[in-house]
């Protein structure tokens, strides 16, 4: 019966898992990840002798990978795509991709006059200092208003896997730092307590060896001799 119930419980997970697998993949339109996966700026092996043989081009109809210019010729009923490129990073101009996709909470920046947003991810050593927002996935300094630092990281921040994986972390993070905080205290007590002098025990007096009363000198009345007389 128990090896039942974990196979039931492990089916379980996984049809979970593959539910918001299927959610994640029909959030964004087909097109979207083939573009983050392909490869800009290289030489068409088509149009080889061409002048503008640089694909810098995409076909979101066809998905079929970059384009020259020439190779617009043989989509010209399709959309195309026209990516560029900042500091040896692919772009996209956001007056194009925000009329086929929801750029909400991807940071833009402005490069040559125009508002543009990164494909894929920048991953950032170390914040800077006095940073105080970052992108969610890949930790690259944001500014307030932004939770990803392109296309790519906001697929992957809002995907069901990436949220669960991290809400699991904060939890982790939470309960760990709560039994630190106990152990702390714990030995703070203990330090506390060896620190504080015990109470001494009482005095034992012993009226044998307490200090006597002085003698009080007396002359004796016939001799010269004195008689010392103790009361």
């Amino acid at each position: 019966m128990g090896g039942g119930g974990g196979a039931i419980g492990v089916t379980g997970l996984n049809e979970e898992d593959d539910v918001g697998k299927n959610e994640d993949e029909n959030r964004w339109p087909p097109w979207l990840q083939p573009l983050l996966q392909t490869s800009f700026f290289v030489q068409c092996k088509v149009h080889a002798d061409s002048h503008k043989s640089e694909c810098n081009m995409y076909c979101l109809d066809c998905m079929n990978g970059a384009l020259c210019s020439a190779c617009l010729a043989s989509h010209r009923e399709h959309t195309a795509i026209q990516i560029r490129r900042s500091s040896y990073h692919d772009v996209i101009r956001v007056s194009e991709i925000q009329k086929f996709l929801d750029i909400t909470g991807v940071q833009t920046y402005i490069i040559n006059s125009a508002k543009i947003v990164f494909l894929n991810e920048r991953p950032q050593p170390r914040p800077g200092k006095g940073v105080t927002n970052t992108c969610q996935v890949c930790e690259r300094s944001l500014l307030d208003s932004f939770s990803f630092c392109s296309l790519g990281c906001k697929i992957v921040g809002t995907s069901k896997k990436f949220r669960k994986k991290k809400m699991l972390a904060e939890t982790d993070g939470s309960d760990g730092e709560e039994s630190i905080n106990g152990i702390i205290n714990e030995s703070a007590r203990n330090k506390l307590q060896s620190f504080t002098p015990s109470t001494p025990p009482p005095t034992v007096v012993n009226y044998r060896t307490a200090k006597r009363r002085k003698g009080v000198p007396h002359r004796a009345p016939m001799g010269g001799g004195l008689i010392v007389e103790y009361y």
